[in-house]
């Protein structure tokens, strides 16, 4: 091209390039054999050169191959080329399957799967794992459901604790989900315990009367808001219902005595908080309202009360002749004065345990024993911790004869109170046979008044072996040689409590839990005694 001559507009002209017509250039040429490639240069030109660079190739082209490319992936299978459909493929792998898994979790019979259930709601309790096992597949939805296992029960508002508001809002939001699950899962349903509810036990004990008639123990703990007829239409409703427990609830005592009215003649354990108003629940025990009862507990809530408590001891032994268990724990109480005209009550025949433990001072003494006791021959467990006035002396009258347990430790009161230096071997001799736990804790017994109380272990006939395995000498004044015999003698020792223990070596005043901790006491005793001598 020559100089000055203003290059001609690009033209898209068909056709030879450079063939004798003189309206084509070089451009002209180089467009018709790129475009037409789809090879993607462009073409720039300059007054005596021309320049070829890459690009993306004509915004057509693009177009047209990303239609085709869209094209190919929508059409039908129907529609697709013969040859396509004669290609070989490889078969995908296989989607996952929807719904319940046919494995093992449904091969299980259902048989099985309820004795395990049975086993792990036993152990833990129902919630929240029968509701989480229901989840898993038809087969567990089916033995989670099963009635059988929802037979005890725990139920707390989640916000347990909390402010009043928000207390009350959790209470109803589970109350609401009772209303489903006690009807649909509670039918054999035995024991119920509700614990910090305060103001919806009204709704849930209606729940449980209208849908559970096997119910037998009902236990009230920090409850507020039990009124009479709230108990009364449970006694009513569940004929089977013979243990309660309100203790550390705030519960009418108009409630428990109507309660025990209905439900007396059937009533088999009953747990009480002392107040000013246990009075009357005890008048209606004394009146012999409830003649079957066999466990009768009394203890103190948080707020000590200092009012002593003052019991008819003969009168209940005649309005509750079957009881087996007596607890009056950490409760400052004394007998009603018997008098001299007023003849020894019945006792307690089948009585087989008696707490009377106390942190405080009390008035438990031989007499009051004697009075509580002279009776029962069955005794098994005689708790008299921080009863100071009790003797060896008065515990060896006693007309049980096969004692196994035996606690007699003064807590934190020894050094206020004068104690008695000698007749500890009048209860091992009585009991060595069968004394399974001992409690000497706090005691004033001499070291030779401790040396032959713990001998009486070790005149057992050959071939047998007292069944002596808890033993707690904490602050006495037992020997390194007594205590080494004890060992020796009762290979079934698992708990062994030298603390405080002035006479023994410094490093052995502890307490010792398990057969291997015991004989590693023995042992090191044993090397200590040729020094300590």
């Amino acid at each position: 091209m020559a100089p000055g001559v203003a290059p001609r507009a690009r033209r898209r002209v068909r056709g030879t390039p450079l063939a004798g017509a003189p309206a084509r250039s070089a451009e002209d040429w180089w467009w018709d054999r790129l475009a037409p490639s789809g090879s993607g240069y462009h073409l720039l030109q300059a007054d005596s050169m021309l320049l070829v660079l890459p690009t993306l190739g004509p915004a057509r082209a693009r177009a047209q191959r990303r239609a085709a490319r869209r094209g190919r992936r929508l059409r039908p299978p129907a529609s697709r080329p013969a040859e396509a459909k004669a290609k070989p493929r490889t078969s995908p792998a296989p989607a996952p399957q929807q719904g319940p898994d046919p494995g093992w979790g449904d091969r299980i019979p259902l048989e099985i799967l309820l004795r395990i259930f049975g086993l792990l709601v036993e152990a833990n309790g129902p919630m929240p794992f029968l509701g989480r096992a229901a989840r898993v597949c038809r087969r567990w939805h089916e033995a989670a459901s099963q009635p059988a296992l929802w037979h005890t029960l725990t139920l707390s508002p989640p916000l347990a604790g909390r402010p009043a508001k928000g207390g009350a809002k959790a209470e109803k939001k589970l109350l609401a989900s009772l209303e489903w699950l006690i009807p649909n899962r509670f039918s054999q349903l035995q024991r119920l315990t509700l614990i910090h509810w305060k103001s919806q036990v009204h709704p849930v004990l209606k729940l449980v009367s209208e849908s559970c008639p096997r119910l037998t123990f009902l236990k009230l703990s920090d409850c507020h808001s039990v009124t009479p007829n709230t108990l009364i239409m449970l006694a009513k409703a569940c004929p089977q219902l013979h243990s309660l427990d309100v203790q550390h609830s705030m519960v009418e005592s108009t409630a428990v005595v109507s309660f025990l009215e209905e439900a007396g003649p059937r009533m088999r354990k009953l747990w009480l908080t002392y107040s000013s108003q246990t009075t009357a629940i005890l008048g209606a025990l004394l009146g012999s309202c409830c003649p079957q009862l066999q466990v009768l507990e009394v203890s103190t809530g948080i707020n000590h009360n200092i009012t002593p408590l003052q019991l008819p001891v003969e009168a209940l032994q005649k309005g509750c002749p079957q009881l087996q268990v007596l607890r009056l724990l950490n409760l400052m109480w004394l007998p009603k004065p018997s008098g001299r005209a007023v003849t020894p009550g019945p006792g307690f025949p089948s009585l087989e345990e008696l707490c009377l433990a106390s942190s405080t001072c009390n008035f438990v003494s031989n007499e009051v024993l004697d009075r509580l006791l002279h009776g029962s021959p069955n005794l098994r467990l005689l708790d008299l911790r921080g009863c100071a006035r009790i003797t060896p002396a008065g515990l060896h009258d006693l007309p049980c004869q096969e004692l196994e347990q035996l606690h007699l430790g003064l807590y934190g009161m020894s050094d206020r109170l004068t104690l008695a230096k000698e007749g500890s071997p009048l209860l091992t001799q009585k009991w060595c046979h069968t004394l399974q736990e001992l409690d000497l804790s706090g005691q004033g017994f001499s070291e030779k008044d401790l040396e032959q109380a713990l001998a009486a272990f070790s005149g057992t006939p050959e071939g047998s072996h007292p069944a002596l395995c808890s033993l707690n000498l904490r602050g006495t004044q037992v020997t390194p040689s007594t205590v080494s015999s004890v060992i020796s003698s009762c290979p079934g020792l698992l708990y062994l409590n030298l603390e405080s223990c002035r006479c023994l070596p410094r490093g052995l005043k502890r307490a010792y839990r398990g057969p291997g901790e015991v004989q590693w006491c023995l042992e090191q005793l044993l090397t200590s005694l040729p020094s300590v001598s």
